[in-house]
């Protein structure tokens, strides 16, 4: 089973109201069985919703008010769902204050990013989770390096 941020699908979840569909992910997706999510939403924040980004181990939105709890509380659901439906793979949003995998945005929402993971990344993989970010696993995808034997054991 593969766990896909929500929003990787097509699904309006983003903080904007809107999608981040990736149609090279989608159709990869087709005959694999999968799971999406949107911890963001699953931790109680609304949609639309302020832009949020990661200030050290806290996440603040663009409104100056500290959401943390919300990230955590999704991410807890995240984990909840990735162990129940024993994901081996897990491809998250790129950049996202909670899915974010391997970079994200520096928290002073001016565009830059840093080295980094999101609060539900980084649970996944504290967890033992095999996490991907969709940037990362398109690349591959067009590149038509994609082992998924290899991406379930290394990752």
């Amino acid at each position: 089973m593969i766990l896909v941020s929500a929003c990787l699908l097509g699904e309006n979840c983003k903080y904007s109201g809107g999608n981040n569909a990736n149609a090279l992910l989608i159709d990869y997706l087709k005959d694999k069985e999968y799971i999406s999510v949107c911890p963001e939403v699953m931790g109680g924040l609304p949609t639309p919703r302020a832009c949020c980004e990661r200030v050290k181990n806290r996440v603040i939105n663009n409104l100056g008010e500290d959401v943390t709890e919300a990230f955590i509380e999704g991410a807890k659901q995240t984990l909840a769902v990735a162990q129940a439906n024993k994901c081996t793979l897990c491809i998250l949003q790129v950049r996202s204050p909670s899915c974010g995998a391997g970079r994200i945005y520096d928290g002073t929402f001016s565009g830059r990013i840093i080295e980094g993971n999101g609060i539900t990344a980084q649970n996944l993989l504290d967890h033992g989770f095999n996490v991907i970010s969709s940037e990362a696993f398109t690349e591959q995808l067009k590149s038509g390096k994609i082992d998924e034997e290899r991406l379930c054991k290394t990752l």
